[in-house]
């Protein structure tokens, strides 16, 4: 048996402070202080084990050891996830509503995906010709969740387009903050699932009529463990849970054009090459930049790990952003360099953007193959089909806004069609 040792501990309500101000370097600042993967600290009067690296990953996403019932924070939940979402279930109850999800992202419909959002390119590039600036965050996002509304089935009505991008924008822009966009993010969650609500009804009332291999009508239809309809919140979440994702690529795209802009060399290895080198420059991206900072769990029943004892119930997070920049794991892990890609085995513990472990039967995101398609899609337009011109601006970004942009969302002047 294992020597039984002390987990380090970060208590005391400045923790929650220095979670605010640190983002997404809290974990790994902490762990390097500490010279361990594993941690304690206090957040919001609840305590936390904290964890990164690759073994603790695997950890992490060990089905036996955690669980996700209950692990969203309350105010991630009512802006970010949704309550009653396929992120907080477990056993076989998340293996059914995970199938849901899965079926939707066939071969066939992630090229349909990658199709619509090309014509969205096309459709929208040519109006920005006529355009002296745009703001490409703004643009891409409206392009995204209209790609979103056509894949899903979900009807959107003329006129409405950016109402309900920015609705759904809300959810995961003021997911993390406390003031005004936190209630921002609130109101635009409970009004979307409102309406989503109602069209379930209407679809199960045949009172109008989705493409059946749409995900409004596959959702609509789809059946729990006991062989019965989902409640039609449950639906609109889940539905959320798609429009709401396809929406927030947007954040990935505004920093693949940053990296296109900033690494002009690595941009060019990509108008040079195929389709390797898109998927390499991409997921370099998703490595280098911050998007999300840590995926929450509970310990399912007491175990002890290297030395470590994890009490049951104890809320866990899981550091992404540390994981994918960890020296252990990465070489010059603070250089982008696409071409690491070239090399990576494909581990499901190493490179965990989007969450880790296997898509089938764990919780790493459903929607990550078609992030990965739709990035493509967006570097092949920034490098082969236009050109631009990027005027002097502020292309900083924080490293504790959550979700972290460029400071201007990347403005472009000059934009012309190859």
């Amino acid at each position: 048996m294992s020597e039984h040792k002390e987990m380090p501990k970060e208590t005391g309500l400045i923790e929650n402070y220095r979670l605010l101000k640190e983002g997404y370097q809290y974990i790994m600042n902490r762990s390097d202080k500490y010279d361990t993967p594993v941690f304690e600290t206090s957040l919001l009067g609840d305590a936390a084990i904290c964890l990164t690296g690759k073994e603790a990953a695997e950890l992490f996403y060990d089905n036996e050891r955690f669980k996700r019932e209950s692990a969203a924070p309350k105010f991630a939940q009512k802006t970010l996830f949704g309550e009653g979402g396929v992120q907080g279930l477990d056993g076989d109850e998340h293996r059914n509503r995970k199938a849901m999800f899965m079926s939707m992202m066939s071969k066939g419909a992630l090229e349909e995906a990658q199709s619509i959002f090309a014509r969205k390119w096309d459709r929208y590039s040519k109006r920005w010709e006529q355009e002296d600036e745009i703001v490409l965050y703004e643009e891409v996002k409206k392009m995204l969740a209209e790609t979103a509304f056509d894949w899903t089935g979900v009807p959107l009505e003329q006129g409405r387009l950016e109402e309900w991008t920015d609705e759904l924008s809300d959810m995961f822009e003021g997911a993390a903050d406390f003031g005004l966009k936190h209630f921002q993010a609130r109101r635009s969650r409970s009004k979307t699932e409102e309406w989503l609500e109602e069209l379930v009804e209407r679809v199960r009332k045949n009172d109008i009529h989705p493409d059946e291999q749409r995900a409004l009508y596959q959702f609509s239809f789809h059946k729990d463990l006991n062989g019965e309809l989902l409640e039609p919140k449950v639906v609109a979440v889940e539905l959320l849970n798609l429009l709401r994702p396809i929406t927030a690529i947007s954040v990935y795209a505004d920093f693949t054009a940053l990296a296109v802009h900033e690494y002009p060399e690595e941009a060019e290895k990509v108008k040079s090459g195929g389709k390797d080198e898109q998927q390499h420059f991409i997921q370099e991206v998703r490595r280098y930049y911050p998007f999300f900072p840590f995926a929450a769990a509970r310990v399912k029943k007491d175990f002890e790990w290297k030395g470590f004892m994890f009490k049951k119930d104890t809320l866990t997070l899981l550091d992404l952003y540390g994981t994918n920049h960890h020296p252990q794991l990465w070489d010059q892990p603070d250089t982008f360099d696409p071409d690491r890609f070239a090399s990576w085995s494909g581990s499901p513990f190493d490179f965990i953007p989007q969450g880790g472990g296997e898509y089938d039967i764990g919780h790493r995101c459903a929607g990550e193959w078609m992030t990965l398609d739709l990035l493509r899609v967006t570097v092949d337009y920034l490098v082969n089909h236009l050109s631009y011109t990027v005027p002097e601006q502020n292309l900083s970004y924080s490293m504790n806004d959550i979700p972290s942009l460029p400071e201007s969302k990347l403005k472009l002047r000059n934009v012309r069609r190859k």
